[in-house]
């Protein structure tokens, strides 16, 4: 029952060239930011990455962009990352754009087990093409697949070694049901407990989902764009 490991390195062993990836967060908010400098080390290339985005040119998943380690993103939004738009643009990068939220739900699909739902977004677009329409209550809804990966990195705020976890504020985004569609689910906390020490009724997400856990450090918890008034 104890999944607690000692690094980020120890936690992402078994990672390997051309794997499937999910990176909790939302730009950069709840990114597991150790376990993605871990992953730049690994050097692991050919990497397909199920992500809200990927971070920004020199934080999150931007850094392994930078060392083309990333040939596929799956994600919902690019505009933080001149990279990722670069390599996009010249083909050097597969993208895969889905409406938010149903990436949320197409990775909370495949955690609950069900292979693929119907939604309106996308009818209509792009997003539509090859994809199967049917009619519900005279609405137009395209079939979408679950996705699953074969690793998730997460982030949660606190954790125990039984890999029970709490997530705070809107760093939650993501990351729950990304770790319950990983097959082998590694989570960094900003505190790692007890198990006495966590409320049961205050649990986000139980240990069931998790394989891997571990305390991280030296959190920089950046913000892509600070706005603040001037000075008079």
């Amino acid at each position: 029952m104890n999944k607690v490991v000692a690094n980020a390195r120890e936690a992402i062993a078994g990672i390997e060239d051309n794997m499937t990836l999910m990176v909790g967060g939302f730009g950069l908010c709840g990114i597991p930011e150790n376990a993605i400098s871990a992953l730049v080390e690994l050097g692991a290339s050919g990497l397909t990455c199920i992500s809200n985005n990927a971070g920004v040119d020199d934080f999150g998943l931007g850094l392994l962009l930078q060392k083309k380690q990333i040939k596929k993103m799956i994600s919902s939004y690019v505009g933080e990352n001149a990279e990722f738009e670069r390599q996009m643009l010249s083909g050097e990068l597969e993208v895969d754009l889905i409406p938010q939220g149903s990436l949320a739900e197409r990775c909370r699909a495949g955690g609950a087990g069900v292979p693929a739902f119907f939604t309106p977004a996308g009818y209509g677009t792009e997003v539509a093409e090859g994809k199967e329409v049917r009619y519900f209550n005279g609405k137009p809804h395209i079939l979408e697949n679950a996705l699953h990966a074969d690793f998730a990195l997460v982030k949660a705020w606190k954790g125990d070694r039984f890999g029970n976890l709490v997530f705070k504020g809107t760093a939650r985004n993501f990351n729950p049901v990304m770790a319950m569609a990983g097959k082998i689910t590694v989570v960094e906390v900003e505190e790692l407990v007890e198990p006495e020490a966590l409320d049961p009724n205050h649990i986000h997400l139980p240990g069931v989902f998790v394989q891997r856990i571990f305390q991280g450090s030296n959190y920089e918890k950046r913000i892509e764009q600070r706005t603040v008034r001037s000075r008079d």
